[in-house]
C-alpha cells in the first residue's frame, strides 16, 4: 500500500529514534506501562491533537482519550480519515492493526466491544512512542518535559 508520505528504510532511520523506527516502521510494540503518554489525560475541553511521531499528521483529538488501564494511550475515536485500519493476523488471532494513513506508520491496534464507556465502544491502544503530544516531540526515551504535557 503506498502513503502520501513516502521513504526509504534509510530516510526513516535518519529521522526517528532506535524505538520509534522499531514501532513505527516494524510494527513492534512497547512494553506495556512503559509510555510516556499512557497515564496522561488531558482535559475534556482540551482541543490539542495527537500527532504521528513519524510525519506529524494529527491523528486523535486529546478529548478522545480515556483511561483504560490497558497499558497504552487509549482513544475512543481517531480524526476522520487519519487512520487506517488492516487486518493483522501475526499472533495467530486476528485483530485491527491501525496505521496512520499518511504514512503508514504503525499506531498499534484497535478493539471493539469491550464495554468502556465511551460513544464507539471502541479501544485504540496506540503506542506512545508513535505519538507527540501538540507541539511536544517524543523521540522514544520519555526525554519530553513532563511538565508540559
Amino acid at each position: 500500500m503506498s502513503y502520501p508520505v513516502e521513504k526509504s528504510k534509510d530516510e526513516w532511520q535518519a529521522v526517528l529514534t532506535p524505538e520509534q523506527f522499531r514501532v513505527l516502521r516494524q510494527a513492534g510494540t512497547e512494553a506495556p506501562g512503559s509510555g510516556l503518554f499512557d497515564k496522561q489525560m488531558p482535559s475534556a475541553e482540551d482541543t490539542t491533537t495527537y500527532n504521528c511521531a513519524a510525519c506529524e499528521a494529527p491523528l486523535y483529538q486529546a478529548n478522545h482519550k480515556f483511561k483504560s488501564g490497558c497499558g497504552w494511550p487509549a482513544f475512543f475515536d481517531a480524526i476522520p480519515g487519519a487512520v487506517t485500519r488492516h487486518t493483522d493476523v501475526t499472533l495467530g488471532m486476528e485483530r485491527t492493526e491501525i496505521v496512520c494513513s499518511n504514512c503508514g506508520g504503525h499506531l498499534g491496534h484497535v478493539f471493539k466491544g469491550e464495554g468502556y464507556p465511551t460513544p464507539t465502544d471502541e479501544r485504540h491502544c496506540v503506542n506512545s512512542v508513535s505519538i507527540n503530544f501538540g507541539n511536544e516531540k517524543g523521540d522514544g526515551s520519555g526525554k519530553i518535559d513532563k511538565e508540559k504535557i
